[in-house]
């Protein structure tokens, strides 16, 4: 009867944590949900021609896009345009300049620009552009990762007119989230070095 009893305990004092063990894992545990973005429907592409005919340069902008003047310090009128990308809630700075330096210190200040971001980029690519018909030179840079600005290009006609284009937006750099308007923004961006002309 001792031997019983002992047996019931030590099967109560063995069984009871297991119960309560088994009792504890059936409840669901829930998994908390990635954090979601909201989904940018983005007009179909289309373009129109803008000309400065006083800085004598010409491109094909899309039509979500709103050139605006720059002034300098004195309110005159410059070459540089401030482009809003609309609906992709960032803006272009677009920078004009007359050459009186070699065409290397350009060059050199454009792509150290681009090395600036090198810290966060994942990757950096870069594709010639070569318009000999017009004279129209350059590199257009597309920065991977969690970076400031995605893109970046400039354009020169190697002789005494140098151009340059640097993208921000307005929101946190995460590259996965943005990755579907920076691939709606980059075919934009491409039409508007391939119809750039002086």
């Amino acid at each position: 009867m001792k031997n019983q009893n002992r047996i019931k305990t030590l099967l109560i004092l063995i069984l009871t944590p297991v119960l309560i063990l088994f009792a504890a894992c059936g409840e669901e545990n829930s998994i908390p949900k990635p954090p979601t973005y909201l989904r940018l429907d983005l007009p179909k592409h289309s373009y129109t021609k803008y000309s400065d005919k006083n800085c004598r340069y010409s491109f094909e902008a899309a039509s979500i896009f709103k050139i605006k003047d720059v002034y300098d310090q004195d309110k005159k009128l410059t070459c540089n345009k401030d482009i809003d990308l609309g609906a992709l809630n960032g803006v272009m700075y677009f920078s004009y300049i007359e050459m009186n330096e070699p065409l290397g210190t350009y060059i050199d200040y454009a792509i150290n620009k681009v090395d600036e971001h090198k810290i966060k980029a994942t990757a950096i690519e870069d594709e010639l552009i070569i318009r000999s018909k017009d004279r129209v030179f350059g590199t257009f840079f597309e920065l991977q990762g969690d970076v400031a600005t995605p893109f970046q290009f400039y354009l020169t006609d190697s002789v005494s007119k140098f151009v340059s284009g640097v993208v921000y937006l307005n929101a946190t750099p995460k590259y996965d989230s943005l990755k579907p308007s920076l691939e709606y923004l980059r075919k934009d961006l491409n039409h508007f070095v391939q119809t750039f002309q002086w």
